[in-house]
């Protein structure tokens, strides 16, 4: 009998996931131990992102905010998202000092706030509004925002008893934040910055 061998990619463990480099600036989230290239964001998210994080400094030291850094999540298999912006809270940036990737992992404290912008397409659609939002709610992240460029609301998931609890804001309603109670942009002023 002969054997047939089958080009089946070999599944990463978190360890492995850490330690991987390919050489590039190629973006990557590991889920369930196999490695997914982002796509590259289009200019009008980038712009809600950049906006973004000067809002944000005006509410947190910049050590605190975060662009790059990846939150280890749970899953059937090894599984690392890489969220738009990220606020840490004193004790997961404290746990990242030293370390040689920006690395949450489950061992480690959760950030305050993670920030996901929506990309085009039913497959990032579900991706943060399904995958992301389970996994952070059971990472105990105090707060998921979804900003939606496409359909123009801004999604606040804030995290009560192992779950988020959703409340959806358009056009000029500021935020209800509880990580930032005086936070006060309304998801049309966000959303403003990814149409230019």
């Amino acid at each position: 009998m002969t054997q047939i061998a089958l080009n089946v990619p070999k599944l990463m463990t978190m360890e492995e996931y850490l330690a991987y480099d390919d050489g590039t600036d190629t973006r990557y989230e590991l889920v369930d131990g196999e490695l997914v290239e982002m796509p590259t964001e289009s200019q009008g998210n980038l712009d809600i992102a950049k906006y973004l994080l000067f809002e944000l400094a005006k509410y947190f030291p910049i050590a605190l905010i975060a662009v790059g850094t990846e939150v280890e999540v749970t899953g059937r298999r090894a599984k690392c998202r890489l969220p738009d912006i990220l606020v840490h809270t004193e004790e997961s940036r404290t746990a990242l000092a030293g370390a040689k990737r920006a690395t949450l992992t489950r061992d480690m404290p959760p950030p305050a706030i993670v920030i996901e912008v929506v990309s085009p397409g039913q497959q990032n659609r579900d991706r943060d509004y399904r995958y992301k939002r389970t996994e952070y709610a059971a990472r105990g992240i105090a707060e998921y925002w979804i900003i939606d460029p496409e359909i123009q609301q801004v999604t606040l998931c804030l995290w009560v008893n192992g779950q988020y609890e959703d409340t959806i804001y358009m056009g000029d309603t500021p935020l209800a934040s509880t990580v930032i109670p005086s936070f006060k942009l309304s998801a049309a002023q966000i959303l403003a910055f990814g149409q230019n």
